[in-house]
């Protein structure tokens, strides 16, 4: 069964009843909805969009997107589902210069584009947003602080005639604040909350299945864990003897304490919270370092330490005048060539057994990325990718955008068969269907957690393996992910309860 509709091409858009209820909801009031990544919002948006244009015939869409490889796939989507000439279907990116914006406004139906452009626009007043009646906001989780997501709905507000928004997201995150600052941000009046196990999704969901593999941290590296503990506990109780109390170690807390220190200080400059905002800043970098330890492997904590080394900052010249630190760093170089961290050993021996599947492999660190791949290419069979963003650090100058979309399509179509990924291909990017994810580590960003897992299970059964130290941070990482998870489905449950009844609200109008 396909959806029928005048603006939507024939035999192009599959039924689905949870999608229709979802649709059905979002064309009555400002929308956000939420749903893992393989549940097809995009198709949702596009649906929303057919029938807007059909009831304003004179109107345009608006879809934001926060990057260009983003912006690139959504155009291409609503020019396959969408039954109106594909020139009319627009991408406006920095690229795009501002002359040719204005002219490709006038003639397009559906606008594309990144926020930082449309905001730039609508501030210079190159063309006025009266006449859309729709703005979809891809990503919307982003809807927070300066972002111009809300700058954009609160001027479209303003402007349109007919406004309607519709935002959508995987996740917008287990802060409760945070989740009500992307609905202010959105003028959202409604939410609509989709897992995979409800109901009317699981027909569509071919399941996941999630294995959590635990490997032991080696004695060698508890030899170096020890050195850097030390330090650590050691600034830890000089901090309590200045009056500052910690009670979770974590990078997170630490740079919360840190700001709170810094905002102090400009009130009241006291040796004290300088030799605090000392204490901490070491901290930081301890923390940093135990995690690359404990998580990553002797090769990236070796390749923090270079740097370190090389920065003159005042945190790194105290750290490498201790005794501690100096023999920490010495096993680390003279462990680091022939020891490799277990995880790396256990994900080797998991894609062996595997070298018929397509899989994602994501870690956090580009320097894990280069180790995996490498150890990946030894394999027989395998073809490996390494699949990063554009920033650069040091002399890794990423990929570029054109980059990122050419390594899909290769892997799309076989030439690579692993993906080894860092956070670029957990937001919204049309990967294409994959057997397995593994996460190289557990991490405590629930939003992050969602979009990792929502790469698998999409046409068939799909397989999550998440790599866990036994005893170390990595642990904390995955149960930290698992509360704010469980608290954010709590949180839009009842966020979705507040909004009053569309009846209700007709009713009072």
């Amino acid at each position: 069964m396909f959806v029928t509709h005048p603006l939507i091409k024939e035999k192009t858009i599959e039924r689905r009843l949870y999608q229709e209820v979802i649709v059905g909801s979002a064309i009555k009031r400002n929308t956000l909805v939420v749903a893992p990544t393989a549940l097809g919002k995009t198709v949702i948006a596009i649906l929303v969009a057919a029938y807007r244009l059909e009831k304003f015939p004179d109107t345009k869409i608006l879809l934001l997107s926060p990057t260009k490889p983003l912006v690139s796939q959504h155009a291409t989507k609503f020019r396959n589902f969408l039954n109106i000439p594909e020139e009319k279907i627009v991408i406006f990116s920095g690229a795009t210069s501002p002359e040719k914006r204005t002219e490709l406004w006038s003639k397009a139906k559906v606008i594309c584009a990144t926020p930082q452009v449309i905001e730039n626009d609508i501030i210079s007043g190159r063309y006025g947003l009266r006449d859309v009646s729709l703005l979809v906001v891809d990503e919307a989780h982003r809807a927070v602080g300066d972002y111009p997501y809300g700058f954009i709905a609160k001027e479209y507000v303003k402007q349109a005639e007919h406004a309607l928004i519709l935002g959508l997201t995987a996740s917008p995150g287990g802060d409760e604040e945070r989740i009500r600052e992307v609905c202010r941000n959105l003028l959202i009046e409604n939410v609509e909350i989709r897992t995979e196990q409800d109901a009317d999704v699981k027909p569509y969901i071919k399941g996941i299945k999630v294995e959590w593999v635990k490997v032991e941290l080696p004695e060698e590296f508890k030899m170096i864990q020890i050195q850097l503990e030390d330090i650590f506990k050691e600034k830890i109780k000089e901090l309590k003897s200045l009056g500052i109390n910690v009670e979770k170690f974590s990078k997170k807390e630490l740079l919360s304490l840190r700001e709170r220190i810094q905002e102090e200080l400009m009130e009241n400059k006291t040796p004290e919270l300088y030799s605090a905002l000392s204490c901490i800043a070491i901290c930081i970098n301890l923390t940093h370092a135990l995690e690359l330890l404990e998580t990553q492997g002797l090769e990236t904590l070796k390749r923090y330490f270079e740097r370190m080394q090389k920065t003159k900052s005042r945190t790194a010249k105290a750290l490498l005048g201790d005794i501690r630190f100096l023999r920490a760093i010495r096993l680390t170089e003279n462990l680091s060539e022939e020891l490799h961290h277990p995880k790396l050993e256990k994900l080797v021996e998991i894609v062996k057994k595997e070298r018929d599947k397509k899989i994602i492999v994501f870690t956090q660190y580009r320097d894990s990325a280069i180790k995996i791949v490498e150890a990946l290419e030894r394999i027989n069979g395998i073809k490996p990718v390494r699949f990063v963003g554009q920033a650069s650090k040091d002399k890794d100058k990423g990929l570029s955008q054109k980059q990122q979309l050419e390594i899909l399509k290769k892997f799309e179509s076989g030439e690579y068969n692993i993906l080894v990924a860092t956070s670029v291909a957990e937001e919204g990017l049309d990967i294409p269907r994959v057997d397995m994810v593994i996460f190289y580590e557990p991490i405590p960003s629930e939003i992050r957690s969602i979009q990792r897992r929502g790469r698998t299970g999409r046409k068939e059964a799909g397989r999550v393996i998440v790599l866990i130290t036994k005893g170390t941070r990595d642990e904390a990482f995955y149960w930290s992910s698992f509360h704010k998870e469980k608290r954010m489905r709590e949180v839009l449950e009842d966020l979705k309860k507040s909004f009053p009844k569309v009846d209700e609200r007709q009713k009072s109008l």
